[in-house]
């Protein structure tokens, strides 16, 4: 039986399309729509995406909301070893309440049981453990007052395909447009991208044709930082990531199943949130609840409940490029791609989209 390889999901990307800023208006990306049945393609602009929708259409948003997760400590001063030089701080997951997984640099300087200050000492934590990759666990000490301050002191976590003249700086306009308009509910370290497009006025437009609109909630974790290290397809394993799936929501799939109309995912984590909800032990049907997921779907996956997605363009040999290869065939995605280089997309996070149904 042949192996599914990482490196079969490359393509070539010239620098100058990876997307430094967002466009000009929020709803202003190219769309670039493609259609499973044929594998045809043709260009169009994201504005047109309310005419792609039909009556009935029930299409599901991810309203993670992105926290400053991009924070900078000192070390307390310890016995014989008085260095405060700052590390980088990355919180990558919540794990309890005061508890939460990071990446650190320079990690050799993080140690277990090492005290980190942030700011003037308005916040401080300690390494209680470390894990497989590197990753610290670190425990906050408790404040009343802890997305106040992480508001104040982080700066969001923009990929690092995106450079500033400052690499530690993040702009205003990043502040407000590396968050969907429909964000709410904190907790990502990664922009849900596809939803980055959608204004109010488009979200109205879309409800106007007869479509309904529903949230889910997956918050963004480390896996959409961490490159793939295997070479096999068949041996990736995703880091865990939490989600919420509201009762409203449910109960909107079991009627769009029911009654037989298309279910619409902007976004992977839609997609990834959705269908493991859908493989779920039970009577087939969507109930409210929150859990986590590892789901990985790759080309061979059983699409059980997504029949339609918006998505950015996404990297080379990466777990979304396979997602999007799984639902779409890996041959006509690749086709696609490289028509949206010659006809110069602009990719990833502040990049064009992409509408396949």
């Amino acid at each position: 039986m042949s192996r599914v390889l990482v490196s079969d999901f490359d393509y070539e990307l010239p620098e100058e399309l990876i997307a430094q800023e967002p466009p000009a208006e929020r709803a202003g990306a190219r769309m670039l729509l493609l259609e499973r049945a044929s594998g045809q393609w043709r260009d169009s602009v994201f504005r047109n995406l309310p005419e792609q929708m039909r009556e009935g259409d029930l299409l599901v948003l991810n309203n993670s909301r992105v926290i400053p997760a991009r924070l900078y400590a000192r070390r307390m001063n310890t016995g014989s070893d008085p260095s405060t030089g700052r590390i980088e701080v990355f919180l990558t997951s919540q794990l309890s309440e005061w508890v939460w997984e990071a990446l650190v640099r320079p990690g050799r300087k993080v140690q277990v049981g090492t005290q980190l200050v942030f700011g003037e000492g308005q916040l401080r934590a300690e390494v209680t453990a470390r894990g497989e990759f590197g990753e610290r666990t670190l425990r906050v000490e408790p404040v009343t007052d802890f997305y106040q301050l992480l508001d104040r002191l982080g700066h969001i976590p923009l990929p690092p395909y995106i450079h500033r003249a400052e690499k530690d700086t993040d702009t205003d306009t990043d502040r407000e447009r590396y968050q969907t308009v429909f964000a709410c509910d904190r907790g990502s370290v990664a922009a849900p991208t596809a939803g980055l497009h959608f204004t109010p006025e488009i979200l109205e437009r879309i409800r106007a044709r007869g479509v309904q609109i529903a949230y889910v909630t997956l918050h963004v974790g480390l896996g959409t930082f961490q490159p793939v290290r295997v070479a096999r397809v068949e041996d990736i394993h995703l880091h865990t990531e939490r989600y919420s799936l509201p009762q409203a929501t449910a109960d909107a799939l079991n009627a769009a199943r029911r009654e037989g109309r298309r279910v619409i995912a902007a976004g992977t984590t839609t997609v990834r949130t959705l269908e493991h909800c859908a493989r779920i032990p039970g009577d087939g049907t969507f109930s409210a609840h929150s859990g986590s997921t590892n789901i990985f779907i790759s080309p061979g996956f059983d699409f059980r409940v997504v029949q339609g997605l918006l998505t950015n363009f996404h990297l080379p040999q990466s777990t979304l490029l396979m997602l999007v290869s799984a639902f779409a065939g890996k041959e006509q995605v690749l086709a696609a791609y490289l028509h949206a280089v010659e006809a110069r997309y602009r990719f990833f996070s502040y990049g064009d989209c992409m509408f396949i149904a």
